[in-house]
C-alpha cells in the first residue's frame, strides 16, 4: 500500500525549510526560497519523490507563510496551518532540546503525521485584500502612537519633523480607512455582513472590518466558542489538587490583532450601551473584577458578532436583557 507522505515547512522571510516524512520514518529535506521560483523548485522536488499530494503543515507565524500556503493550496495539495503554540507543545512532549530551522521542519512534519490537523481553507481574494488593509491600518496607527509619544519629549531641532510625520500619518490613516470602507462596499457578501454587525450596539466600523477580515466565514468555525478561541479570548484555568488554584485568565493563544481590536469596543459597550451595562452590573454583583468583566465582554462580542452573521439576523437586544 502506498504510504502517505507529510511535508513540514518552517517558513521565514527569505526561505522555507522543508522536511518530507513518510509513515515508515523515511525522511528527506530541502531548502527553497520563499518566493515564486522557490515554490516551483519545491513542486519539482516533491514530484521527484512522488509526493505531489503530501499533507503540508506549517505554522501561522507572521505573514511569511501566506503566499506559500496559497500556492500549494492552488496546486490541490492538502494544507494545514497551525498555531505555533501547538508545535512548541508537541516538541516539548517529544523532549526536543534543539531548535534550528531544520529540526523545526522535521518536528512540524512529525506533528502532522501524529495529529492529522484539519485542513486550512484559503481566504477569498477579497478577504486577503481586506486582511492586508486592516493590518496596514493597525501598523500606521501604532506608528502614530510612537511618534506622538516622541513629540512630547522632542527637542526643538526635530519637533517640526515629527509634527510633519504625524500630519502625513493622519492623512494616510484617513485615506486607508476610506479605502477599507470602499473595499467592503464593493463586495456584496462583505457589505451584507457589515450591515449585520452594525446593528450591534458598541461595535463600530473598524471593529466590523477587523472581524470581517478574519472571521467572516462562519463555516470555518464549528461554533462561537471556537471563534473566540481563534482570537485567544477563551478562558484558561490552572488548577491542580486542593492547593493550586490560580485565577482564570484569557488564554491569549490566538490572533493578537483581532483580540486587540475587541478591547475598546468592549469598554464602550460596557459603559455606553444598555445591554452592556446590564452585563457589567450582573458580573459586578457576582464579585467579578473590572478587568475580568472587560475580557468577558470581549469574548461576548465575538460570540454576538459570530451569531448575527451565522443566523443572518440583526442584533436582538431582548436576547441579552438579563
Amino acid at each position: 500500500m502506498k504510504q502517505k507522505p507529510f511535508l513540514g515547512i518552517d517558513v521565514s522571510k527569505a526561505k522555507a525549510e522543508c522536511g518530507l516524512l513518510w509513515a515508515d520514518s523515511k525522511y528527506r529535506s530541502k531548502v527553497v526560497s520563499n518566493h515564486a521560483d522557490g515554490f516551483a523548485q519545491l513542486r519539482q522536488w516533491l514530484e521527484k519523490y512522488d509526493a505531489g499530494q503530501a499533507h503540508v503543515c506549517m505554522e501561522a507565524t507572521g505573514v511569511y507563510w501566506e503566499e506559500l500556503a496559497l500556492a500549494l493550496s492552488a496546486q490541490g495539495m492538502p494544507v494545514s496551518v497551525v498555531n505555533p503554540a501547538q508545535i512548541k507543545a508537541f516538541g516539548e512532549s517529544c523532549l526536543v532540546r534543539t531548535k534550528t530551522d531544520k529540526v523545526d521542519a522535521r518536528l512540524i512534519a512529525e506533528f502532522c503525521r501524529a495529529m492529522q490537523p484539519p485542513l486550512w481553507q484559503p481566504p477569498s481574494p477579497s478577504e486577503q485584500a481586506l486582511r492586508a488593509l486592516v493590518g496596514r491600518l493597525d501598523a500606521l496607527q501604532r506608528m502614530r502612537i510612537q511618534e506622538s509619544n516622541r513629540l512630547g519629549v522632542a527637542r526643538d531641532a526635530v519637533r517640526s519633523n515629527i509634527e510633519a510625520h504625524l500630519h502625513w500619518l493622519d492623512e494616510q490613516i484617513k485615506a486607508l480607512t476610506q479605502q477599507i470602507d470602499r473595499h467592503i462596499d464593493q463586495d456584496p457578501d462583505l457589505r451584507r455582513k457589515r450591515a449585520l454587525l452594525d446593528t450591534i450596539p458598541g461595535v463600530g466600523g473598524r471593529t466590523s472590518a477587523m472581524f470581517l477580515a478574519f472571521c467572516s466565514r462562519t463555516d470555518a468555525f464549528a461554533h462561537a466558542r471556537q471563534c473566540a478561541a481563534f482570537a485567544g479570548l477563551n478562558p484558561q484555568q490552572h488548577q491542580s489538587g486542593s492547593s493550586v488554584r490560580h485565577k482564570a485568565r484569557l488564554s491569549k493563544i490566538g490572533h493578537a490583532l483581532l483580540r486587540k481590536a475587541m478591547y475598546m469596543p468592549a469598554v464602550v459597550t460596557l459603559y455606553k450601551t444598555a445591554w452592556g451595562k446590564a452585563f457589567r452590573l450582573r458580573l459586578s454583583a457576582a464579585g467579578k473584577p473590572p478587568k475580568l468583566i472587560i475580557g468577558a465582554m470581549m469574548r461576548k462580542l465575538i460570540h454576538v458578532a459570530y451569531g448575527v452573521i451565522k443566523s443572518n439576523k440583526p442584533f436582538d437586544p431582548t436576547l441579552h436583557a438579563t
